[in-house]
């Protein structure tokens, strides 16, 4: 059954998740690919084992926040702020002034994906299935927005995301599978579902307010109150990571048309056109792979991928045709588990930045010239998760 919205104050959630801060700062998102332009221009946040560092768009060092344990981030949405995943669930870091981690926690029972559409965010717990949804334009710091809170029908690992006329689009699923997706109204009643998405995975929203979510065997898009499917161009055709941006009807994504594959390293790009229900696979050069975390939009919609060449490569989003390629690392291996630190890619405007973990370090580089046009020194520790704001 669908429970309704819950509205929780402020006040409420800080009572309940405050934490003390776990260090001192000592030196530095399915919605749009570009951040709003904050009061201090672009930060970086990168996470490294036993802590949290904030960069300057010269890619210096201005915050270096302790914390324990492998830890996500996620851009709130706002240009400003950085949702860091921690055991109590998503805590708030100021990117800007003088950058540090807030007491501020969205309270969360494993905490999963963070999804930025038009002003508002959603949080997905995998522990209990809770999306907290909030307006990321009234987040301030250490004063959380109000929020809303909608229950799963069952505990999993999901994402929600809710679009502008206050429809929430979230994942249906238990702890052993998933399965789909439901929709639900500005009221919190289920209008549409859809069970036709197995191991549901990956979302975003194109042009016209259209939801994408990835499956095993093809792509489910929502529009105009209803559910569709489009077929992957092969039995099984896995995307579980999706890119999308307002202005194209193509999302981008990681494919696998293997069930029996290993590792965590892909030669195919999926590019779903929810428009016109064409589903396009890109191939990599021959003997390059990337990860879920080197995937992104280019400034002209097109396709970016950090392959393991230590190349940018970039493609057409409708035709899935090769453009260019950029050298910008060494070549890498891919990880044995997903969470080890492996070069991973954000873009921000017409700049992609790079990490490098075999050298400790983060790159810039001008996707309109291939440029690399800033390096960063060597960091604290091996880059691993990043986020930009």
């Amino acid at each position: 059954m669908t429970s309704p919205k819950n509205l929780l104050a402020p006040a409420a959630l800080l009572g309940a998740a405050a934490l003390a801060l776990t260090g001192c700062s000592s030196s530095p998102a399915a919605g749009d690919r570009s951040p709003t332009p904050a009061a201090d221009g672009t930060r970086i946040t990168l996470t490294y084992d036993g802590g949290l560092l904030t960069l300057d768009d010269d890619l210096r060092v201005v915050a270096d926040d302790a914390i324990d344990g492998f830890t996500r981030v996620n851009p709130a949405g706002d240009g400003r702020h950085v949702l860091v995943t921690v055991p109590e669930g998503f805590r708030v870091l100021d990117t800007q002034a003088e950058p540090a981690l807030t007491d501020a926690v969205f309270p969360a029972d494993t905490g999963g994906h963070a999804v930025v559409h038009g002003d508002r965010t959603a949080l997905f717990a995998d522990g209990t299935g809770d999306v907290t949804t909030f307006d990321h334009t009234e987040l301030d710091g250490a004063d959380l927005p109000d929020v809303e809170t909608t229950k799963s029908e069952a505990a999993h690992h999901g994402v929600a995301i809710e679009l502008e006329d206050g429809t929430l689009l979230t994942t249906i699923g238990t702890e052993e599978s998933r399965s789909g997706v439901r929709a639900l109204d500005a009221d919190g009643e289920e209008i549409a579902r859809s069970e036709a998405c197995p191991d549901v995975h990956g979302e975003g929203a194109v042009s016209d307010e259209v939801a994408v979510f990835g499956c095993t065997d093809g792509a489910l898009v929502y529009a105009d109150g209803a559910f569709e499917k489009i077929d992957a161009p092969t039995e099984y055709g896995r995307t579980g990571n999706l890119f999308t941006t307002e202005d194209s009807s193509v999302a981008v994504g990681d494919y696998n048309d293997d069930p029996d594959s290993e590792g965590y390293l892909l030669d195919q790009v999926a590019l779903i056109d929810a428009a016109s229900g064409e589903y396009t696979v890109a191939d990599m050069p021959d003997g390059v792979g990337f990860t879920f975390r080197d995937l992104a939009r280019g400034p002209g919609d097109e396709a970016v991928v950090l392959g393991s060449d230590g190349a940018l490569h970039t493609f057409d989003e409708t035709t899935g045709e090769q453009l260019e390629s950029f050298p910008v690392i060494a070549a890498w291996e891919g990880p044995a588990e997903w969470q080890d630190a492996h070069p991973a890619l954000k873009v921000a405007g017409d700049v992609a930045y790079v990490t490098d973990p075999a050298e400790q370090k983060v790159h810039a580089v001008d996707l309109t010239t291939g440029k690399v046009i800033a390096s960063s020194d060597e960091l604290p520790g091996v880059p691993n998760e990043i986020a930009v704001a």
